[in-house]
């Protein structure tokens, strides 16, 4: 006896076939709004993308031609895409400056010091305030967030720092804002959602104390984390220039962003000090004042546009840090 047997229509072909559905089948017309309704939108984003990029990485790309070209031609509108009276005249003169050496030590040493200080702090804070068996973790978290809405003002630090003993010395630099509290909120959301308590449990089992497991277990499953914190407090540090300007009175301890800005205001001040009769001299000082602004911004930027497509990975990671709550 032969089973004759009706064959099985499958989800999707009972979708495919069910009245009123968008999806054609196998071998049948797509439909014309359909066909071009996807192209229409990549080449929309697409072109809003590469806009949004060119709006970004031109003025970036001007600056550095603008550095190595004659004033006058950029004034004249002459530099476009690539350089005019190309001269290295600017680099020349910052790269000659004592100053700019000195200042660029001092950055590096109030980077990497402010950097280890604020990462180390933040990371034993939060992971402390993540623990829900932490007494008083409620109240200490909303002292500091009351920080991120209420401020003493300027002057209220100023006279914190000098009643510590701390003007004129690099924990003027390092110290007052070691502590970011919206930076304190991620690295507590992050542990909170990522370190499960299981894991915890697991590790006291085995003799693990909270040292053991803070150093040994939550450390190395947290580098997006580490490495987020340490990328952006690297440009925080190496931008910083208000608090030297404030709290530091000895210019040997500048960093460098105050000392290109004393630089640049020393040249708009020279430029503009000549007097009418010397008409030569007048635009000679103000050439160099256009050269020398335009190359301290590549010397300021420089260093960190090199170092940060390297953290780009970590960086992508990290920016989810705290999104998902399960």
């Amino acid at each position: 006896m032969t089973l004759h047997t009706e064959p099985v229509a499958t989800p999707a072909a009972a979708q495919r076939n069910r009245p009123g559905t968008n999806d054609p089948g196998p071998g049948r017309p797509v439909p014309f709004r359909e066909k071009w309704a996807d192209k229409a939108f990549n080449i929309t984003a697409i072109t809003i993308l590469t806009l949004s990029i060119i709006a970004v990485v031109y003025p970036l790309y001007f600056i550095v031609i603008a550095s190595v070209s004659d004033p006058n031609a950029v004034y004249e509108g002459k530099v476009w895409l690539v350089p005019s009276g190309v001269t290295l005249e600017g680099y020349q003169r910052i790269l000659a400056d004592s100053r700019i050496w000195n200042g660029l030590g001092n950055t590096l040493v109030y980077t990497v010091l402010g950097t280890a200080i604020s990462v180390s702090t933040i990371l034993c804070g939060a992971y402390a305030l993540s623990r829900k068996d932490m007494p008083g973790r409620k109240i200490l978290m909303l002292l500091f967030v009351v920080t991120m809405f209420f401020d003493g003002g300027l002057i209220t630090k100023y006279l914190v720092v000098r009643d510590l003993g701390m003007l004129d010395t690099v924990w003027a630099v390092v110290l007052p804002g070691a502590v970011g509290v919206w930076n304190l909120i991620i690295a507590r959301s992050f542990f909170e959602h990522t370190i499960p308590g299981e894991l915890r449990e697991a590790a006291q089992m085995d003799g693990a104390n909270d040292f053991t497991f803070f150093f040994r277990m939550v450390l190395p499953l947290s580098k997006p984390l580490i490495m987020l914190m340490i990328m952006v407090h690297v440009v925080a540090h190496w931008n910083s220039f208000f608090d030297a300007l404030i709290f530091l009175n000895d210019d040997t301890k500048y960093p460098l962003q105050l000392v290109l800005r004393n630089i640049l205001i020393q040249s708009d001040v020279s430029s503009t000090g000549t007097t009418g009769g010397d008409i030569q001299s007048y635009a000679a000082a103000q050439r160099i004042a256009e050269l020398t602004k335009y190359a301290m911004i590549v010397v300021s930027s420089l260093p960190l546009m090199i170092a940060l497509p390297f953290m780009q990975k970590h960086f992508t990671k990290g920016t989810m840090i705290g999104a998902v709550k399960s």
